[in-house]
């Protein structure tokens, strides 16, 4: 059973993605396990459906979305701090005084 606040994509995919805000604290249903969040997960974005090693595949309507960048729990999200896209260069925002 799934969580209604959380989708599978599709079959393959080693990722939830959020449909409804989920505050850090709430319990939730994940296939076989019930998960107490650590974080805040906003619509869209993703967590671990099961445990992701550092340089796995990121995958998200069956095909890769990225890799990881360090070992990702199942239930733990998946953004830009522990991930990273194979395919467009990530970017920083840096403070403009530091360019001069």
């Amino acid at each position: 059973m799934l969580d209604k606040r959380f989708a599978l994509l599709h079959q393959d995919d080693n990722v939830f993605v959020c449909c409804e805000k989920v505050e850090s604290g709430s319990k939730v249903t994940l296939e076989n396990s019930v998960i107490k969040m650590i974080v805040d997960i906003h619509v869209g974005h993703k967590i671990a459906r099961i445990d992701i090693l550092q340089g796995d595949k990121i995958v998200k309507y069956g095909a890769s979305i990225g890799s990881a960048k360090e070992a990702i729990q199942s239930g733990h999200h998946v953004h830009m701090h522990n991930m990273k896209s194979d395919y467009i260069p990530s970017h920083t925002r840096q403070n403009k005084s530091e360019d001069n």
